[in-house]
């Protein structure tokens, strides 16, 4: 059997590094490498790039553009994991398990955008909701999550992982970033999960590597129908049914968490996402957990190769 050829343009990255790692364990990837002193050499990035079956692109968002301009072979696929093309039609936006459309679109698609980490947690919980009529498009919503620090690429890594007392101080707490409300996330929450306003999104980093949680609360009485907390958590039972990277929790189950507290690293090591549902008829508190490097990056753009090749 012919092997798939794969580049990843950008593999010293922390997303990089991590689909290198998974894919040199296949027998079915050749893995093109750039020689480590032509990794800024156009030509030979533009060279790889088209040599490629797939390409994945770990880079910033303005060199990921560039890399995609580079492309001229029709035949190459790309996979990338920046924010550049989450909310262009013509991308397929690589979450398969929102709905069939989701999933046709990767299948058939040359041009695959991998979501964010926080967005897979929000799309996956809003998104159903939103398609079903029981949240209506101009809820007022609100997204309060936590990450590792992995999350945050190299630099972020280095600052939590420093010898330097002050960093020390300034990061011993769980922090809050994105303060003036425009994160640059934003309009992939909206536009995945067909909202017609901006959900005011709080994300805070912590001091543990990997894993995060997304929490999103409702009040029942601005929804489209009349509906409780256990028949939500019913609802996204049937809704995965099937999908195998996707566990719905037991309603209100948070009498098998360990103390009584929600931690973010249930899903570490792992591609699954997890759906948990807490509340009752007046309130509803819905929630996610994944591995920001599994689900949340590495995990879901290998996941799209295997769509695109038939093989998930």
């Amino acid at each position: 059997m012919k092997k798939v050829s794969v580049y990843v343009d950008g593999q010293e990255g922390t997303t990089g590094l991590e689909i290198n790692e998974r894919l040199t364990k296949r027998k079915d990837i050749e893995i093109l490498k750039i020689d480590p002193g032509k990794r800024r050499d156009v030509n030979e990035r533009s060279r790889l790039l088209n040599q490629a079956d797939v390409v994945f692109l770990c880079l910033p968002d303005e060199a990921a553009r560039e890399a995609v301009s580079l492309i001229s072979n029709p035949s190459t696929k790309v996979i990338d994991g920046s924010t550049a093309h989450r909310t262009l039609d013509d991308w397929a936006y690589g979450l398969p398990e929102l709905s069939r459309e989701y999933r046709e679109k990767i299948k058939t698609s040359k041009r695959i955008s991998v979501p964010g980490c926080y967005p897979t947690g929000f799309n996956m919980l809003i998104y159903p909701l939103v398609n079903k009529g029981i949240i209506p498009p101009d809820y007022p919503l609100s997204c309060h999550a936590i990450s590792g620090y992995s999350g945050g690429g190299k630099k972020l890594i280095a600052m939590y992982e420093s010898d330097s007392e002050e960093e020390k101080k300034n990061l011993k707490s769980p922090c809050l970033y994105g303060l003036k409300l425009q994160h640059k996330h934003i309009p992939e929450m909206k536009k995945h999960s067909a909202l017609s306003r901006d959900p005011l999104f709080t994300p805070m980093v912590a001091g543990f590597y990997r894993g995060m949680t997304v929490a999103v609360p409702i009040h029942t009485d601005l929804l489209s129908m009349k509906v409780s907390a256990q028949d939500v958590q019913a609802f996204y039972s049937e809704y995965f049914r099937g999908e195998k990277a996707v566990r719905v929790a037991p309603f209100n189950a948070e009498d098998n968490f360990e103390l009584g507290f929600l931690n973010a690293e249930s899903c570490v090591n792992t591609d699954d996402i997890e759906l948990l549902v807490f509340g009752n008829d007046r309130q509803i508190l819905l929630v996610s957990r994944l591995d920001n490097l599994g689900k949340g990056a590495a995990g879901a753009a290998v996941q799209n190769l295997d769509i695109i090749l038939g093989s998930a």
